[in-house]
């Protein structure tokens, strides 16, 4: 059975930490569920750390349904969660109705996440109005990237503060399941998740938050075009996939790969007759 939204939503007031992680391929979110993650995003971030974007702009929905249906086919348990990409909802309502569809209907997934605070309110409770969950993302919002000015910390002035705080309550009340919160002061991040009822999954933001999620290529190392201060390295998997590529050209070129262990063999009687033709 899969995670469902009840069940996020009530680990709230128990006080249970919630964990979240990316995934965008079949083999590594098999892995991810596998742990028991029970929140899996395919974000919109594979523009940068799969596909070499410098940010999440180019990314288009066909880019982000065909890597959701990998992630989805490589999990069990765990909920899906489609990142709507940049333009993909701002237009109209309509558009933004067709295309969390075809996340759910097309691609598998359970939910959708969306960026923005009360400028996207009124979308978010029409799409939760047709039955498909929807996760809130507030704070440094990438898709307004050059708008924000970069990726720099937000709600640092008190108007910025009052800002966030208010858009969390208008994804609240539009029915938004949970709120993905990024890059705020960790004190600010505590305030809003003690005001919300529904979870607060914090990146950037702090201990104080419902939960966390996190980049899988930062925790596991890697990603190496940009650590983010948020990330925590757990693993470095750049080097250890550097030496095994390594390994294997030295003993391509030495001739010592492949081994018996590596081949296959026929009967020598047939080799011989071959041999005479």
């Amino acid at each position: 059975m899969r995670v469902t939204i009840n069940q996020i939503k009530e680990m709230k007031p128990k006080g249970e930490k919630i964990s979240m992680l990316t995934a965008y391929d079949y083999s590594t979110a098999k892995i991810v569920d596998e742990v028991g993650i029970p929140l899996i995003l395919v974000g919109d971030s594979l523009g940068m750390v799969i596909l070499g974007y410098e940010t999440t702009l180019p990314v288009t929905i066909e880019v982000m349904l065909h890597h959701t249906k990998a992630v989805v086919r490589g999990t069990q348990h765990a909920m899906i969660i489609g990142d709507m990409p940049f333009m993909t909802y701002h237009v109209s309502v309509e558009d933004c109705l067709r295309n969390a569809a075809r996340f759910i209907q097309e691609a598998g997934a359970q939910a959708i996440k969306l960026e923005g605070g009360v400028t996207v309110a009124e979308k978010v409770r029409r799409v939760v109005e047709c039955g498909i969950p929807v996760m809130g993302h507030i704070g440094l919002t990438p898709q307004s990237v050059h708008q924000l000015g970069g990726h720099r910390v937000q709600g640092r002035t008190p108007e910025a503060a009052a800002r966030l705080l208010e858009d969390a309550q208008a994804l609240e009340e539009a029915g938004a399941f949970s709120i993905v919160l990024e890059t705020v002061p960790a004190q600010l991040a505590s305030l809003i998740t003690q005001k919300i009822s529904i979870p607060i999954i914090g990146i950037g933001a702090g201990i104080g938050c419902d939960g966390q999620v996190q980049i899988i290529n930062d925790i596991l190392g890697s990603y190496t075009d940009f650590v983010p201060r948020h990330a925590k390295q757990y693993a470095k998997l750049a080097d250890i996939i550097r030496n095994a590529i390594t390994e294997y050209d030295n003993e391509v070129k030495a001739g010592t790969f492949p081994t018996e262990k590596q081949s296959f063999s026929m009967d020598e009687s047939l080799l011989a007759e071959l041999k005479v033709k």
